[in-house]
């Protein structure tokens, strides 16, 4: 979405579609390359999967392009192959999306497979059992996986008898109960108009996505039944857990609350976690444990942004006879930063890459729609496009340094390891 001379600004090339049944969508207009790409999403994702049934909605995301209407799995699949579009849903904790990609001349065809996914799936059981199937082996490999491990200790201790707790592509055991009966209701509490966001992006006119988007969405549920979610704080702090699991490398897990992404802070946040551990070569946490001390191949922090509880996490491995000093060096740079805050060149460098890199959000029509669909999930207006760097080269060197404290506080971590880590014991707060 590099804006062209006479654009002034990226936001200015985003069109506001409404179509005649009220369906309302981002759409850019390009036609550089003969390609549509379209994204959408509904609120609900894994956590509101039904109690003891862990998976339902990643099953329903795969279920959806598994026959539809008159079409059989094999005829659907069939269908997408020869016009060679791109069709895919999937979940997250709080989001149920979908994505279509197609050629310009396959536009007709690609719109009325997903509207037939979306409005009729037929969830027959040979697929059902095959995809859960699928997921299930899925399972069973990330269960001795010390990486994924470490994931789900850290998950549920710091998010105790909550949904966020379970993972978002299912529990083992619990995927088995999920019924067809199930998934019909699930798609009807969360399939509906009254969330729905969408972005296009490609060589397709407003008045042509108009008349999709009512054949896509207008037959859905106006209104989502949605189970409310409580909001909760990352639990735990200050507390290790360990897994006893016969391998050579620690996997460990870390991380303590974090900031809402409509926190007038968190632009703030965000340039504070690229110094500390966002910045792959040049963030404090790379340099300490990887360059100086030779720990580790990877080490970075992050800003989850989750709806009912953000979190400031991060995720290394290293030998179990190193694992005690790894987690000692990234403890003290979580204190470090949070009582004496960056330096300027840090805050200088951390402006310069968050600003530069931006552009790389909008080198391909499905990076374009899916920035715009994200915007439109988290609030903003299309306006956020031509505001964001401002707003990152706005943070002062005060602002960090405040910033840091209120991020790291007391610089307690919630932290899991999977391995057999030497000087690592387990305990409780």
């Amino acid at each position: 979405m590099n804006a062209p001379a006479q654009v002034a600004s990226r936001a200015e090339r985003v069109q506001h579609v409404v179509s005649p049944g009220g369906i309302s969508a981002w759409l850019v207009e390009d036609y550089a390359v003969p390609l549509v790409a379209l994204e959408f999403s509904f609120a609900g994702g894994a956590a509101q999967d039904p109690q003891g049934k862990a998976g339902a909605t990643a099953l329903l995301a795969a279920l959806l392009d598994e026959g539809a209407g008159d079409l059989t799995a094999e005829a659907f699949h069939r269908a997408l192959d020869d016009h060679a579009i791109r069709l895919s849903f999937s979940a997250d904790r709080d989001d149920f999306s979908g994505h279509l990609q197609t050629l310009v001349r396959h536009s007709d065809k690609a719109f009325e497979l997903m509207a037939l996914a979306l409005n009729a799936p037929r969830f027959d059981a040979e697929p059902l059992e095959r995809v859960r199937g699928q997921i299930n082996a899925m399972l069973k490999r990330e269960s001795r996986d010390p990486d994924a491990m470490a994931a789900q200790a850290w998950r549920r201790a710091a998010w105790p008898d909550h949904p966020y707790a379970r993972a978002s592509r299912g529990e083992l055991g619990e995927v088995d109960a999920v019924t067809r009966d199930d998934l019909v209701a699930l798609r009807r509490k969360m399939l509906a108009r009254e969330t729905l966001k969408i972005a296009a992006v490609g060589a397709i006119d407003a008045a042509t996505l108009a008349r999709h988007l009512d054949a896509l969405f207008a037959g859905l549920p106006a209104q989502a039944a949605l189970t409310p979610v409580p909001d909760i704080a990352v639990q735990g702090l200050g507390r290790r857990i360990v897994v006893d699991y016969d391998v050579p490398q620690a996997n460990i897990r870390f991380g303590r609350p974090g900031l809402a992404r409509r926190d007038p802070d968190y632009i703030a946040a965000m340039v504070v976690n690229h110094i500390l551990g966002g910045g792959a070569f040049t963030s404090r946490l790379w340099q300490e444990v990887r360059e100086k001390r030779g720990l580790t191949y990877s080490v970075y922090s992050s800003l989850a942004t989750s709806d009912h509880s953000p979190a400031f996490i991060g995720s290394t491995s290293t030998k179990n006879e190193r694992a005690a000093e790894s987690l000692s060096v990234i403890e003290s740079e979580f204190a470090r930063l949070a009582a004496d805050g960056p330096t300027a060149e840090e805050l200088d460098k951390a402006k310069k890459y968050l600003t530069g890199s931006y552009a790389l959000r909008f080198d391909s029509s499905t990076k374009i729609a899916g920035h715009l669909l994200q915007l439109q999930r988290e609030g903003f207006g299309a306006d956020y496009l031509d505001r964001r760097n401002a707003e990152v080269e706005a943070v002062t060197l005060d602002d960090a340094r405040r910033v840091a404290k209120r991020l790291i506080g007391d610089a307690a971590l919630l932290i899991a390891v999977v391995g057999r880590p030497e000087g690592v014991s387990e305990t409780a707060v």
